[in-house]
C-alpha cells in the first residue's frame, strides 16, 4: 500500500538528514497555514557537479549529505517550532532550510534570515576547507538564496511553495552572476596590477637536514578572496584565463627570487601552454634570469601530472630545447593526476616529486612503501631523482630515508615564506 504523505510527518524543529522538500509539501503546506508566513534559505553548491563527474554520484552524495550537516550544526540554534533543515529535491545539489514565523515577524526575515546566512559563510571559513575533502580541496564557496511568503489563501499552499522554492533559486541564480562578474574583474586587475607575489617551501635533503632547493608558490592578494591558490587557479579555470595567472605565477616567482640563496635549486610551475608565452621565449627568459643573478642551472620547471598535454610532441621538442640550455624538469603530484608510465617514460623528468596522497601516512603504511619503493627503482633507471611532499611528521621523514628517497618537502620543514624570510 502506498505511503501516503501524512505517514512520514517531519518533526517539528528537525534536522532531516534522509528528507528531500518535495516529498514534504502536503505537511510544510499545513505548517504554512498555521504561521501565516514563511522563509526559506536554499544553499546551492554546483561544484558537486564537478565531483560526481570525476568520482561518481556516491562521492556527491556524500558531501551533500556533509554540507546538510554543517548547515545544520549552525541552525540548531536558530531552530523553532515546525521549522526544518533537509536536502532539496533529487537531482539538485542544495541544502534548503524552511523557516516559519507570523507575518508580524517583519524583523525576523528582515535581519535574521540574512543574518543565518552569514553564520552559515563564517562556519565555512573557519573550518569548511575539509568539507569536500579529498573530493575538493579549499572552502566551498556557497551560492545562496533567500525568499519569503506570506500566505494567501487564494493559491493553494502547495502553489505558494512551489513559488517560493522558485524565488530562492532564482536570487541563487542572481547572487552566483554577480559574484562571476564581480570576480572574474577582481582576477583581471589583480593579474594587470601584478598582485600575485610568491612564497617559497624549501626542499629538503633527507639525509643531511639541509635544504636543496625552493619551490615558487603563488599567492593572491593579502587578505582577498583570490589569496588561497585554490582560490586563485579555480577562478581563473573558470573564467578562462590560466593561461594569463600562469604567466603572471611565473612572472612572480621570478621577481621575487631576489637574494636567492647560492648553490639552491628554484623549482617553478609551469603548464604545458607555456610554450605560448612570448616571455618564455630563450632570450627573454635568461635575461630575466640574469637580473635575479641565476643561470638556466639553478632553475628546475616543474610540470603537474593532473594536467594534461594536448600537443605532446611539440611540449617534448620544447623540452629537449631548454634542457640544451641547462634547465631541468620535474614532473609534479606523481600519484593522482593523469599521466601514465609511459608519459613519465617520455617526458623523462629530472625530479620526480610525489604527490602527498602517497606520501602521508607512508611510515604506517607497508602498501604505500611499496609504491614508493617501486617508483624509486623505475626513476633510478631513468637516472631522476625523487622527491616526497608533504611531509608532517619526522616519521614520514625517516621513512622516506630508510626506503632510500633523497629529497622531501612538506610542513615539516616550515610553512612558504617570502624568500627574504626563507633564506
Amino acid at each position: 500500500m502506498p505511503t501516503r504523505p501524512d505517514d512520514r510527518l517531519i518533526p517539528s524543529g528537525a534536522i532531516a538528514p534522509s528528507l528531500h522538500l518535495g516529498d514534504q509539501f502536503h505537511e510544510l503546506g499545513a505548517r504554512f497555514e498555521r504561521s501565516g508566513a514563511v522563509g526559506m534559505l536554499v544553499f546551492a553548491a554546483p561544484m558537486l557537479a564537478h565531483v560526481e563527474r570525476r568520482h561518481g554520484e556516491r562521492a556527491r552524495l556524500g558531501c551533500l549529505e556533509a554540507l546538510r550537516a554543517k548547515v545544520a550544526e549552525v541552525a540548531r540554534e536558530r531552530l523553532r517550532g515546525d521549522d526544518l533543515v533537509c536536502l532539496s529535491e533529487p537531482g539538485f545539489d542544495e541544502v534548503v532550510v524552511v523557516l516559519f514565523r507570523r507575518p508580524s515577524s517583519a524583523g525576523f526575515y528582515r535581519t535574521e534570515m540574512p543574518g543565518f546566512r552569514q553564520e552559515v559563510n563564517r562556519a565555512l571559513r573557519v573550518d569548511g576547507g575539509q568539507l569536500f575533502y579529498p573530493y575538493l580541496r579549499g572552502i566551498p564557496s556557497l551560492h545562496v538564496g533567500l525568499a519569503v511568503a506570506m500566505r494567501n489563501p487564494q493559491f493553494g499552499t502547495a502553489t505558494q511553495l512551489r513559488r517560493l522554492v522558485d524565488q530562492a533559486r532564482d536570487a541563487c541564480r542572481h547572487e552566483a552572476e554577480t559574484l562571476r562578474r564581480s570576480v572574474r574583474q577582481e582576477l583581471l586587475e589583480t593579474i594587470l596590477d601584478q598582485r600575485i607575489y610568491s612564497v617559497y617551501e624549501p626542499i629538503v635533503e633527507v639525509s643531511s637536514r639541509t635544504v636543496f632547493g625552493y619551490e615558487s608558490l603563488a599567492r593572491g592578494p593579502e587578505r582577498s578572496r583570490l589569496h588561497s591558490p585554490a582560490a586563485l587557479f579555480g577562478a581563473a579555470q573558470e573564467h578562462g584565463l590560466v593561461f594569463e595567472l600562469d604567466c603572471a605565477c611565473r612572472e612572480s616567482g621570478l621577481r621575487g627570487a631576489v637574494d636567492f640563496p647560492s648553490g639552491t635549486k628554484l623549482f617553478l610551475n609551469i603548464l604545458p601552454t607555456t610554450i605560448h608565452d612570448p616571455n618564455f621565449r630563450e632570450d627573454r627568459l635568461i635575461e630575466t634570469l640574469e637580473k635575479r643573478k641565476l643561470a638556466p642551472q639553478d632553475v628546475v620547471f616543474e610540470i603537474s601530472e593532473q594536467e594534461s598535454i594536448r600537443s605532446f610532441g611539440s611540449f617534448l621538442e620544447m623540452l629537449d630545447q631548454y634542457r640544451r640550455l641547462g634547465f631541468q624538469f620535474a614532473l609534479d603530484d606523481t600519484g593522482a593526476g593523469y599521466a601514465g608510465l609511459e608519459e613519465l617514460v617520455e617526458l623523462e623528468p629530472d625530479y620526480i616529486k610525489i604527490d602527498r596522497s602517497m606520501v602521508s601516512g607512508v611510515d604506517q603504511d607497508p602498501a604505500r612503501q611499496d609504491v614508493l619503493a617501486a617508483l624509486l627503482q623505475l626513476a633510478d633507471k631513468m637516472g631522476a631523482q625523487v622527491i616526497g611532499e608533504g611531509l608532517d611528521t619526522l616519521e614520514e621523514l625517516e621513512m622516506l630515508g630508510r626506503l632510500g628517497i633523497r629529497f622531501g618537502q612538506g610542513w615539516l620543514f616550515g610553512h612558504p615564506t617570502p624568500l627574504r624570510a626563507a633564506g
